[in-house]
């Protein structure tokens, strides 16, 4: 994996930009990316400069160094990412004088032969990458159908600039652009800032599965797309009746792994023990003749631990296992240094954990393999079946009953409501509701009250409902949800609505970012197999009843699973990948919260409402309530505005 970045000059710019001093400065910011190596590459015209920081994964030799040219001169690209299909791909053009047999070299020698658009149709992997055509004076960007890797960019004082992370971007002279306000109420909303938004005015994310162009005469294309989730997905054809289910995904998810197992260096994969890394692993184990290198995060907390499921499963398959268990004031460590890791703000607080098994695996490995989008493919998530059950509401009464019903449930304050659901209404209530009881029963509330598919999922996602009361000066639009149609929305049944939504927004937006920003802090480069396009295709032409049956989710891949591991390590609930974030606000981390939240500072700073943001405080810090995403959002926000102020 690799951290890319560049500069293209257009129309009036000063003279002598860009300089190579300034693009090798974009370079060193991005070494925790590629600390292989590094280079610049200078057109002969001094008007583009493209750079790149190199961790090499497949031909560790010089042929594979970036920026590569073309063996024709026409093309140079520096990338960032793996093809898995490159030997098809190496195939299909017959008869080249090859230099290595790195991915790069294919990519851009396929660049060379049938053009930017057409590889991009055939190419499956991971990348984003930027391609100078000497020709036409024009810079090709792309990304990958499912945003696993990252690709910003913006025009400043005449020179367009992209690279990896916001940080490359910072370090060049003079860019100091405002916050957009309205991204960062985005970002209160769903504990992200949203493709294509970034935290900045006039910085863009380039959105997962299109490309831009930068032509001769200052001209920058819109995004294009080149595949579509959306378009995919409804197209996939239903699997023929009598079909094994259970041994086509098998085969089909044996393939996606073994793709992503060819390596010149150390590769493992990330265990939880859940059903998605599992199974992932179970796949690896029967590809290998040796045992697979595992990795799992425990915590002293037990109410967090999966170490021993996750130990478990690696004795039941057989892999050379590594558990880390950690204390609180290990995890607590990594929170300072969050905001540089995420760039942009970020509060999933699953990014700790994270960070800490990447951290761990790559003092073994230079490659791991993570169970991520499984949930997306098979219907793991436990709200596909609430909004199913939703939608049974949703039907039996008229919406005036259901607005009634839902401005009655939210009439009672969150902090009434978890003190209710704390003491007189703990033994009557539903599990699912004795936890976080205000935040979830005004969630109902809010639920009950939207007649629209897209705006079920925005009610059901969202963590923030006065955004527009908490940032000073954002206006109240919302930008929906892009590359989603509402009439194709209202098509879907509402569990396979939300799986797409998540696919197209949760997805690339905060597990595979999360997981991008984490991994390569620590230069370990991360495989997604479960984003294959042809596992994808098979997913989505699955029914309804292979995804959930008699109420157990993923209910196929469980039972492919069966057949590597016994039942009492498959049946159990899910635990999610988090940490007690609440508890320590309270506790060990309750002063630095107090600093970052001091309500003059807040003031000071002009941008975010001093008693909202005291009032939340206050009421999560004393226990009147648990506001923990709410808080997190705010201190994530507060600790990367104080990270970028210096």
């Amino acid at each position: 994996m690799c951290g890319i970045s560049g500069a293209v000059a257009l129309g009036n710019c000063e003279p002598g930009w860009p300089s190579i001093e300034v693009a090798m400065q974009m370079v060193s910011t991005l070494s925790h990316r590629g600390p292989d190596d590094s280079d610049c590459w200078v057109d002969p015209s001094g008007r583009v400069v493209l750079g790149h920081n190199r961790l090499a994964v497949v031909d560790l030799s010089e042929a594979g160094r970036q920026p590569m040219t073309s063996a024709d001169g026409r093309w140079t690209i520096t990338y960032n990412g793996e093809i898995y299909n490159t030997e098809t791909l190496r195939r299909s053009l017959g008869s080249v004088s090859w230099r290595g047999h790195s991915d790069t070299e294919v990519l851009v020698e396929h660049i060379a032969r049938h053009g930017v658009s057409a590889t991009l149709k055939v190419s499956r992997g991971m990348f984003a990458f930027g391609c100078w055509d000497s020709h036409e004076s024009e810079l090709w960007l792309a990304r990958d159908r499912f945003g696993e890797k990252p690709l910003y960019y913006v025009l400043h004082k005449g020179v367009f600039l992209f690279a990896s992370e916001l940080k490359a971007l910072r370090a060049v002279p003079g860019f100091s652009p405002e916050i957009d306000r309205r991204a960062l109420r985005e970002y209160f909303r769903w504990t992200n800032v949203p493709s294509p938004m970034t935290i900045y005015e006039g910085v863009s994310k380039l959105p997962p599965a299109h490309f831009l162009r930068v032509s001769k005469g200052a001209a920058i294309s819109e995004p294009q797309p080149y595949w579509s989730a959306s378009d995919t997905a409804c197209a996939a054809p239903p699997l023929a009746d009598g079909i094994d289910t259970v041994s086509r995904l098998g085969e089909v998810l044996d393939r996606a792994v073994g793709a992503q197992m060819v390596a010149d260096v150390p590769i493992g994969a990330f265990l939880s023990g859940g059903i998605d890394s599992s199974s992932i692993v179970a796949s690896m184990q029967r590809q290998l003749s040796s045992p697979a290198r595992t990795f799992t995060i425990g915590f002293t907390e037990s109410a967090y631990d999966e170490s021993g499921y996750a130990a478990d499963v690696a004795a039941a398959l057989g892999t050379d296992h590594t558990e880390l268990v950690v204390s609180p004031e290990d995890a607590m460590r990594v929170i300072p240094d969050l905001a540089s890791i995420y760039d942009e703000p970020f509060a999933d607080s699953s990014q700790i954990p994270t960070y800490l098994v990447s951290r761990m695996a790559r003092e073994d490995v230079t490659v791991a393999l993570s169970g991520d989008g499984g949930d997306e493919l098979f219907g793991g998530y436990d709200r596909y079946q609430q909004v199913q059950r939703l939608e049974r509401v949703r039907r039996a009464l008229p919406l005036s009953a259901r607005r009634v019903l839902g401005a009655a449930l939210k009439r009672l304050s969150v902090e009434n409501w978890d003190r209710l659901g704390n003491g007189p209404l703990r033994s009557v209530l539903p599990s699912g509701l004795r936890h976080r009881t205000g935040h979830r029963m005004h969630k109902v509330g809010a639920l009950l009250a939207v007649d629209d598919g897209s705006d079920v999922y925005a009610s059901l996602m969202s963590i923030e409902n006065q955004a527009d009361r908490l940032v000073l000066g954002s206006d109240s639009q919302s930008p929906g949800h892009p590359g989603i149609s509402p009439a194709l929305l209202n098509e879907m049944s509402p569990p396979e609505r939300s799986m797409l939504i998540d696919t197209l927004t949760y997805l690339p937006d905060d597990l595979l970012t999360k997981v991008d920003r984490a991994s390569m802090a620590v230069s370990l480069e991360v495989r997604v197999p479960f984003l294959d396009p042809d596992l994808f295709d098979f997913a989505w032409g699955l029914s309804s009843a292979d995804r959930v049956r008699r109420g157990e989710s993923k209910w196929l891949l469980r039972e492919l699973l069966r057949r590597s591991l016994p039942d009492n390590l498959i049946d159990r609930p899910k635990m999610g990948f988090g940490v007690p974030v609440g508890q320590w606000l309270r506790g060990p981390l309750r002063s630095w919260a107090e600093e970052l939240l001091c309500p003059a500072l807040v003031k000071e700073q002009g941008i975010l409402d001093p008693l909202v943001v005291e009032r939340r405080w206050k009421a999560h810090r004393d226990g009147h309530s648990d506001l923990t995403f709410q808080v997190w959002s705010l201190l994530m926000f507060q600790a990367w505005l104080a990270e970028n102020q210096r």
